[in-house]
């Protein structure tokens, strides 16, 4: 019998660490090879985490809500192989055991030492926090301002839950350590401390009771909602919106697709939606205007040389989450519909994975889905554009023709295009938008799919 660690996967180029929600599997359960046996969330995705290995369940190392760190253990697994290491764990087990009681004085010496001083010299601004930290701080009243002076031991000094729980415990024993020494120090060196320490414990105890009145429901935000809401307002924040419209006759691609979309469907099982059709016309129109795909960090603005652009996908629970094509410019029509249909199948399944999600340079919202003609979407951050494309509607029209001009029936939609005014100017963003709405009108009725 061979002991193996189950560590936290690697979830995404940029993910560093993930909240544990929910254990799928108890200790003494069987496992499976690739069998899910714990559920995690990123502040990308929720996503399931399968054995990578066969066997039981042995031993759990990380609770429920605990945030861990990418390649960090999170359970023990009793596979039938031949035990090649299960002395390794064995002894770890033990010495923290023996060592403990050694050590335990030291250790809240040391411990009480940093809390008293368990701030940073300078605030840490622009540091990521966790979902699961950000509720923490919120709960306990901790301000942004004062978040960003807690020690951070995360990659890149990120506030693991640790260290925001090490902060709280300093908060609150700084009182008490500041009056031990009144007695035998003078007043004014114990004075600075006790006004320091005094009125942060005080925050959370003034929160006022909310009424409502009327006959209202009162629904808690999920964890999902929550993160949505806060990106929305940083990006309001963040980005000066600026939004230009443009209307598109869109008639050739109507009836091409009703000549092709039962066929279609035939062959490969799949619908033929405008989505694809969409982002084939927005992937060309970046490639003419590259400028749009960039973002902004601080003073220096970062272009993309690959064109992903993101699809905006509605999830049951009402919830939309916004996965991406990579080099969707590399694809021809059947390949981005693929796309499409696969990555809104499994966003409507919740088995989207983080790099789904990870390294969008574009975003597209199809808001005449839900019968919208036009909308004025948020910008996903750190992007600097996303398009809203509204439903297709029949319409009266002036056709041109070499006999004279002739009023006929015509499908027009409407493209609205938002962009971040910082680095994107009118001119642009305009123009932007035009081109999608000449490649849309120009689109070839003669190619096949």
């Amino acid at each position: 019998m061979a002991l193996v660690e189950m560590v936290m996967p690697k979830m995404g180029e940029s993910i560093m660490e993930g909240t544990v929600l929910k254990w799928l599997k108890n200790v003494g359960d069987t496992i499976e090879q690739d069998e899910s046996v714990l559920e995690v969330a990123t502040d990308k995705v929720d996503t399931e985490v399968p054995a990578l290995q066969g066997g039981v369940l042995k031993e759990i190392l990380v609770q429920e809500g605990d945030v861990v760190a990418v390649g960090a253990p999170i359970a023990i697994i009793s596979t039938d192989g031949e035990d090649t290491g299960s002395s390794a764990p064995a002894a770890a087990t033990e010495a923290p055991a023996t060592a403990a009681p050694q050590a335990e004085p030291q250790q809240s010496e040391s411990t009480a030492s940093a809390n008293a001083t368990a701030k940073l010299d300078q605030p840490a601004t622009g540091r990521f926090y966790s979902p699961l930290v950000l509720n923490i701080a919120r709960e306990e009243g901790i301000s942004m301002q004062e978040l960003e002076f807690v020690p951070g031991t995360g990659s890149e000094g990120r506030v693991s839950k640790k260290d925001i729980l090490t902060y709280l415990e300093s908060r609150k024993n700084a009182p008490a350590q500041a009056a031990e020494p009144v007695a035998s120090t003078p007043a004014p060196q114990a004075q600075p401390q006790k006004t320091a320490a005094t009125p942060a414990p005080a925050a959370p105890q003034v929160k006022p009771a909310a009424s409502y009145g009327g006959n209202v429901e009162l629904i808690e935000m999920d964890r999902m909602r929550k993160m949505i809401a806060d990106r929305m307002v940083d990006s309001k924040r963040i980005s000066p919106h600026v939004t230009s419209f443009v209307e598109a006759d869109v008639t050739n691609i109507v009836n091409w697709r009703n000549k092709w979309k039962n066929e279609y469907k035939k062959r490969e099982g799949e619908n033929l939606t405008f989505t694809p059709i969409f982002i084939d016309a927005i992937a060309k129109a970046i490639k003419d205007y590259p400028m749009i795909n960039v973002s902004v960090d601080g003073g220096t603005i970062i272009r993309h040389k690959d064109i992903n652009i993101g699809m905006a996908v509605a999830l049951p629970s009402g919830n939309l989450i916004v996965p991406n094509i990579k080099n969707a410019d590399q694809l021809n029509l059947n390949g981005l519909t693929k796309k499409v249909n696969d990555l809104a199948n499994r966003g409507r399944m919740n088995k989207l994975t983080p790099d789904d999600l990870a390294g969008g340079t574009y975003t597209v919202s199809n808001v005449g889905s839900f019968g919208n003609v036009m909308g004025t979407p948020i910008i996903m951050q750190p992007q600097v554009a996303i398009m809203a494309v509204g439903a297709i509607k029949k319409k009266p029209a002036v056709i041109e023709t070499p006999e004279g001009d002739l009023i006929g029936v015509r499908h027009f939609m409407y493209l609205s295009h938002s962009y971040d005014h910082r680095v994107v100017d009118g001119s642009l963003g305009g123009m932007f938008v035009r081109r999608v709405a000449d490649y849309l009108e120009n689109f070839d009725v003669n190619q096949t799919i």
